[in-house]
């Protein structure tokens, strides 16, 4: 009896703790700094930059290697209609990317998760 008590309170426990835990602060707000990481694939899957051709035929060069590591800042921030979260972003320092696009759009969530974007610091 003492044994099928012992395990009741433990297993409700651990449902309790459970429950209680915080989720990662993946909250972002306009303003916000954002590095961006290394591709997950040859290019970035989950940011969303033009197929190279529009980017040639605005006159710049696609490598993506150069931007591993760029800062940018959330211009904006949108809410789909699925719950997914979806930001602009524009470089810090006010340069466009491949010298041919000034803002692109991003699914923050799962270019969180793939580590295109890595959090660094507020306004």
């Amino acid at each position: 009896m003492k044994k099928i008590l012992f395990f009741a309170v433990l297993s409700f426990l651990t449902f309790e703790i459970q429950s209680t835990t915080v989720p990662l602060q993946n909250t972002i707000e306009v303003g916000d700094v954002i590095t961006l990481g290394q591709p997950s694939t040859q290019g970035y899957q989950f940011i969303k930059f033009p197929k190279a051709n529009f980017i040639i035929k605005k006159g710049g060069i696609p490598n993506y290697k150069a931007l591993a590591g760029s800062n940018v800042t959330v211009t904006k921030i949108e809410k789909n209609e699925d719950g997914s979260t979806v930001v602009i972003l524009q470089k810090e320092n006010g340069t466009k990317f491949f010298n041919a696009i000034t803002l692109v759009k991003a699914d923050y969530d799962k270019a969180l998760e793939h580590k295109e974007i890595i959090l660094s610091k507020s306004k």
